[in-house]
């Protein structure tokens, strides 16, 4: 696993430097939007890996209340804080995309507003997470990451169902985009998948590693003699 981790990492920086290639320069430019429409490679696919890193935190956090597994609170924890950097992607090029093109930086948009407040849980689930002294706090943490999945559905439906700013959805309902678009799209994705489980991997044995120390001092801590200080 050592030596694969660097070779994994070598062959994501190659494909992220051929995603920012095709984005910037070998996707056609939209007639409407200009240059400027650039962004939408890398704030639909910060979205998608965001909504992936959210599910696989619920999933995580149901095994977890389900079999008190410790990997899978682990997991859970550690992609809800690489799915909040995701989703703060999402939060930044979305307000710069808009500002050229709808002449504003924000609106109480369905989708802005559910998108904040999917990241204002996660981030309560991250605070949690880190100064919460109780021994329940997995589990309400886990409880909370439930809650909080309930948000990823509405946020990518609200444009089928409301009327909002954004566009119509490029997937269903008639939306379209064009074929060479699409494939430099699935590229950009394919990328930040990529980037986003080496941030994954790296975290999670770095997880790991914490809570095996934290035991370690707990047992020693334990057995040490009461009279000695």
């Amino acid at each position: 696993m050592k030596r694969a981790f660097p070779v994994f990492g070598l062959l994501t920086l190659v494909l992220l430097s051929f995603a920012l290639y095709e984005a910037l320069i070998g996707a056609p430019t939209e007639r409407t939007m200009g240059e400027v429409q650039r962004i939408f490679y890398y704030h639909v696919s910060s979205a998608w890996t965001a909504f992936l890193l959210f599910l696989t935190n619920f999933i995580a956090s149901v095994v977890y209340l389900a079999k008190k597994n410790s990997k899978a609170d682990a997991v859970a924890a550690v992609t809800a804080e690489v799915g909040v950097l995701f989703c703060s992607v999402v939060l930044v090029t979305g307000p710069l995309w808009a500002r050229p093109v709808w002449g504003i930086w924000w609106t109480w948009d369905m989708r802005l507003t559910l998108t904040l407040v999917l990241w204002l849980i996660y981030v309560s689930y991250l605070v949690l997470r880190r100064f919460s002294t109780s021994s329940q706090t997995a589990v309400i943490a886990a409880a909370l990451s439930i809650f909080g999945a309930v948000d990823v559905p509405l946020v990518y439906f609200s444009i089928w169902y409301f009327r909002t700013q954004h566009p119509s959805p490029v997937i269903g309902r008639g939306g379209s985009l064009d074929a060479r678009m699409w494939h430099v799209l699935l590229i950009n994705w394919a990328a930040f998948l990529c980037f986003a489980f080496l941030i994954c991997w790296s975290r999670y044995r770095l997880e790991r590693l914490r809570r095996d120390v934290e035991e370690t001092q707990a047992l020693e801590a334990l057995l040490e003699p009461r009279g000695v200080r």
